[in-house]
């Protein structure tokens, strides 16, 4: 009898058991029979062991194609296409949106008088539209394909080429997904600026600065930045969701307009209090959870990097809050809520150039600084000069952004705790201070060259009669409170 496994041969010696006690029961029962049914048991066994062991190596050479198969479909041009990196920038797309509507647009809604409300509504959401369509029409063609010196090229107009199977070279999604993921930075970034002239330009002239400022400063930086690799003839800028490309850009672009667009009517001897500080703090609130995938989905994977810059990301927001309330504490004698919504706001914005590049340690130092300097930027800078930057956008963003810029290049080498960076810090601080100079100069002249343009055309600011009334009545027929 052939020999079998252990549990075959309990299968096979229980079976012929059960036939020899049946025919010592049974006495009539043919001694042939019960060897033919001996010998068929026997030979159905053999059969079963050896279909159990072709079973057993089939399933072992399966188990070897697993570990050795791509983790998925490969794309057209032969570059691996990964479902988690896929899945985590999609998230990470509609956690940015969540950022711009409603989390900005509730924001600063609250900071402004109550009857500016829906305009502040309305400028978020409309920016939101139409830069959705300029990116697709141009923007990303002009941002991410190669090109000039400031420019890229026009061969992906319209997203001409780019489909269902196009993937971005060196990554692992889909290029569609990489032209949402972009396409929010693009509309958020002209978002941040209209808080420093709320409550008194004309929605017509919002508009088209906005239109013309994101594709003649925010696509050329961009391109340099984050395509190209070369800012005006400097390589090796560091900046990974946008210190430069959005929050430099928009700072500065915010100083010159409310610059230019003047004061509010009776700033600063009228007082101008927020009207609804609970939907500031929700709005705060949002753009803190959006900004996990505004930094962790510029890692474009989901990986233990894109893990680190959440993780940094949160510990700079938290400590850049408690210290801005700590301020307010010291200072004014109580601690408010609105100053450590506003902290919290700065420590995002500072961490956002050097979430790839920092450990914690370095987010608790670039989130304690930044929410120093940005409160004397908002509490003292604009009080001594005298514009009237209404949100404070260029105080939190602009001089945050700044900080956080060139703070990396201290903080995030691995010379220092928990950094990651691997350069020399005196050489790249060289080149994060200077690219971050090129920003101020570039963003500011060219928004006052647009600014001034529609100055001599179709005017800045409303009349003093529509801002008395308020934008949402003069702007838009709606008011926002109707009780």
């Amino acid at each position: 009898m052939p020999k079998y496994p252990a549990g075959e041969s309990l299968v096979c010696v229980s079976s012929i058991g059960r036939v020899s006690k049946l025919a010592s029961a049974k006495e009539n029962v043919s001694p042939v029979l019960v060897f033919r049914l001996k010998k068929s048991l026997i030979q159905t066994n053999h059969r079963m062991h050896h279909s159990i062991k072709f079973h057993a190596r089939l399933l072992s050479l399966l188990m070897l194609a697993c570990l050795f198969w791509p983790q998925d479909a490969g794309a057209a041009d032969g570059s691996p296409v990964n479902s988690g990196d896929t899945a985590w920038l999609i998230v990470s797309s509609a956690l940015v949106l969540f950022m711009m509507i409603p989390g900005l647009a509730l924001f600063y809604a609250g900071l402004v008088r109550k009857r500016n409300v829906l305009s502040i509504f309305m400028h978020c959401f409309v920016l939101t539209c139409v830069l959705s369509l300029v990116w697709l029409v141009a923007g990303y063609s002009l941002a991410f394909t190669d090109g000039g010196s400031l420019f890229g090229g026009t061969s992906k107009l319209f997203l001409n080429g780019v489909n269902a199977e196009s993937v971005r070279p060196k990554q692992t999604i889909p290029e569609l997904v990489f032209v949402l993921f972009q396409m929010m930075f693009f509309l958020i970034t002209p978002g941040l600026f209209v808080g420093a002239f709320a409550e008194r330009m004309k929605f017509n002239a919002m508009l088209i600065f906005s239109v013309l400022w994101a594709l003649l400063v925010y696509v050329p930086v961009c391109y340099c930045v984050w395509h190209s690799g070369s800012y005006l003839g400097l390589s090796g800028v560091i900046d990974l969701a946008g210190g430069i490309v959005v929050h430099i850009t928009a700072g500065v672009a915010a100083l010159v307009a409310c610059i230019m667009v003047g004061p509010r009517n009776g700033h600063p001897q009228s007082q101008m209090l927020p009207h609804n500080l609970p939907l500031t703090i929700t709005g705060a609130a949002m753009l803190w959870v959006g900004w996990f995938g505004f930094n962790g989905g510029s890692q474009l994977a989901a990986n233990g990097a894109a893990a680190m810059t959440i993780l940094v990301t949160h510990v700079s927001a938290s400590t850049a809050a408690l210290v801005w309330m700590v301020i307010e504490w010291w200072r004014l004698g109580k601690p408010s809520v609105l100053g450590i919504a506003t902290g919290s706001i700065a420590g995002l914005a500072a961490i956002t150039p050097a979430s790839g590049t920092v450990g914690p340690l370095g987010a608790i130092i670039i989130g304690a600084t930044s929410a120093a300097v940005c409160w004397y930027a908002c509490a003292r800078l604009k009080r001594r000069f005298g514009y009237d930057d209404s949100l404070d956008v260029f105080g939190v963003h602009g001089v945050g952004g700044f900080i956080g810029t060139v703070l990396l290049a201290v903080v995030g080498t691995k010379s220092f705790a928990g950094g990651l960076g691997d350069f020399n810090i005196g050489g790249q601080l060289a080149i994060q201070l200077k690219a971050a100079l090129y920003t101020v100069a570039f963003s500011g002249v060219v928004s006052y060259v647009i600014l001034k343009g529609l100055a001599m055309t179709i005017g800045l600011r409303v009349p003093v009669a529509a801002e008395r009334e308020g934008l949402d009545l003069a702007e838009h027929g709606e008011s926002a409170y109707n009780d």
